[in-house]
């Protein structure tokens, strides 16, 4: 007689390829499956330590005091104007950047349920060896782009 609670069988995190689906024209480099599985297992880290950093306002601040770390923006910004200007930014001050597919994943792996158009890491002894393999793949996605 009462409500059934259906139980869904399906992830809750979109899939990788349907998120493509709608990343923006300017979202290179962008990170693969697998690099991305890593990106938010570091910002998942890094959020513990309070060293993640999201949201325009705050990383746009971060970049301008000089603090260095690696940017993760998301694709499927829209309209892309907001965030267009920041991959130059990195590009001057020397901070490796890459696109992830969504943003709603971004704001999963800070720990908050909103979604999160970019997201400053910083480097911390607890996960440096996750945040040098990340650093390393983010200065080769941008070297290819050269």
């Amino acid at each position: 007689m009462g409500v059934e609670k259906v139980e869904d069988t399906q992830d809750t995190e979109t899939s990788y390829e349907e998120a493509c689906k709608f990343v923006n024209a300017i979202a290179q480099p962008l990170a693969s499956k697998k690099v991305a599985k890593k990106i938010y297992k570091l910002i998942k880290k890094a959020s513990k330590q309070k060293l993640a950093f999201a949201g325009l306002k705050e990383v746009q601040k971060r970049l301008r005091k000089d603090e260095k770390g690696v940017v993760i923006l998301a694709g499927d910004i829209t309209p892309v104007d907001i965030i267009s200007h920041i991959p130059g930014v990195c590009e001057l001050k020397s901070i490796p950047y890459c696109y992830t597919p969504s943003r709603k994943d971004l704001g999963t792996a800070m720990g908050v349920f909103r979604w999160t158009a970019m997201v400053l890491v910083k480097p911390h002894p607890d996960y440096q060896e996750l945040y040098d393999e990340i650093y390393e793949i983010f200065k080769n996605l941008n070297l290819q782009l050269i």
